[in-house]
């Protein structure tokens, strides 16, 4: 059995984007509102202080971690690009969903988790549900322009319940504590591709 790494597992870069990266992760696992700065500095491996030096508001903490989701997106459908097929790049990325499946069980999808309690804030505030559906959006168009490569006229409605039903799979595997039902929902959604060509 592999040893596991001794090795930090902090990401990589600057202390800029380990912030952004930490504050994803722990906005993730713990919410906006019961979130701290000093949890953040803690979990980025950065003094608290540093915090306030590259970010004067937890608003923006949430920026970034908005920031740090879709730089993440970017990231994955890169590297799903190098996959020849499209229908192959959309169960790929199914899988991907599938293999999180233990941690949706335990905190849900880590961007539709965020999205929703964004959008519960006050009318206007600071407009992070609106930056929020800039990811959203982004998932959509990659999503649909797979589909459109696959020759479907209805590409953005087909975008539209491929990520519907990840949202609702992960709602259910965190409310459930169930991750056996994003896994078996994956194989439909996988299968359900092979049906689109």
């Amino acid at each position: 059995m592999p040893q596991k790494s001794t090795r930090s597992t902090r990401p990589r870069g600057g202390k800029r984007e380990r912030l952004a990266a930490a504050a994803a992760e722990v906005f993730h696992q713990r919410g906006v509102e019961r979130t701290t700065l000093g949890d953040i500095a803690a979990a980025a491996e950065v003094p608290v202080g540093n915090v306030y030096y590259y970010f004067k508001t937890k608003d923006q903490l949430v920026e970034a971690a908005l920031g740090a989701h879709l730089d993440q997106l970017r990231t994955v459908t890169a590297q799903l690009e190098l996959l020849p097929d499209p229908a192959d790049r959309l169960k790929a990325l199914i899988g991907g969903w599938v293999d999180q499946r233990e941690r949706s069980a335990r905190y849900g999808c880590p961007f539709g988790t965020l999205a929703t309690e964004l959008d519960k804030r006050e009318e206007g505030e600071a407009g992070l549900d609106r930056s929020a559906a800039e990811v959203l959006r982004a998932l959509l168009d990659w999503v649909t322009d797979q589909f459109t490569q696959l020759g479907r006229a209805d590409a953005r409605d087909l975008a539209v319940e491929l990520v519907a039903a990840y949202q609702g799979m992960s709602v259910l595997t965190n409310a459930l504590r169930d991750p056996e039902l994003m896994a078996t929902r994956g194989r439909q959604l996988t299968a359900w591709i092979d049906t689109l060509r």
